[in-house]
């Protein structure tokens, strides 16, 4: 996925952004080609590799989808956002479109990949660029504490932290969200 991502980027430096599943790729990719990436953005994702644990429940999950792909969607659900946020349909019927979009192929996929990524902890200490890492205070799937691990490895890495927001910080909290990408995109205050 990550030379894919970088085969079809723009030719010379970028600037990487990757959420959640993006940001393991993300990482992969500043592995592959840290000369490319000229900044980072990893925003409620994280560096360890998958838990026995969640295989296992990836595995349930993806067993489930061949049987009822909705299912997954619904058991995701209430671990995707706030409670206040999950009362929002214009919120949960977005993030139920784009799963039902993707399709349960390709969320089998998706699960193989994350099931198979790296332990990239050892690697974030050889990153070089202006890196921004955004936890959001609420997500049960990227807790604060991992993704505060993620910066401390990374030198010069800023964390910033985004407050009434589950997983889904583009929907939940956009223009917060917004706001801290336009920031690193100006780099402003990311040494060079």
């Amino acid at each position: 996925m990550a030379a894919d991502a970088l085969r079809e980027a723009p030719s010379g430096r970028i600037a990487l952004a990757g959420h959640s599943m993006g940001g393991y790729v993300a990482l992969e990719a500043m592995r592959q080609a840290p000369e490319r990436i000229e900044r980072l953005a990893l925003l409620c994702t994280n560096a360890r590799p998958d838990s026995a644990e969640s295989t296992a429940n990836r595995r349930r999950l993806m067993a489930l989808a061949e049987r009822d792909f909705p299912a997954v969607v619904e058991a995701l659900m209430p671990r995707l956002a706030t409670e206040a946020h999950l009362a929002d349909e214009s919120i949960t019927g977005t993030i139920t479109e784009m799963a039902l979009g993707v399709g349960k192929e390709a969320f089998a996929r998706q699960e193989n990949a994350i099931i198979g990524r790296i332990d990239s902890r050892p690697h974030l200490g050889k990153i070089r660029c202006p890196t921004l890492v955004v936890a959001a205070r609420d997500d049960l799937l990227m807790p604060l504490e991992v993704l505060k691990e993620m910066a401390d490895a990374i030198p010069g890495a800023r964390l910033e932290v985004i407050d009434d927001c589950g997983h889904m910080a583009s929907l939940e909290q956009p223009a917060r969200l917004a706001d801290l990408l336009a920031g690193w995109l100006m780099a402003g205050w990311l040494r060079s």
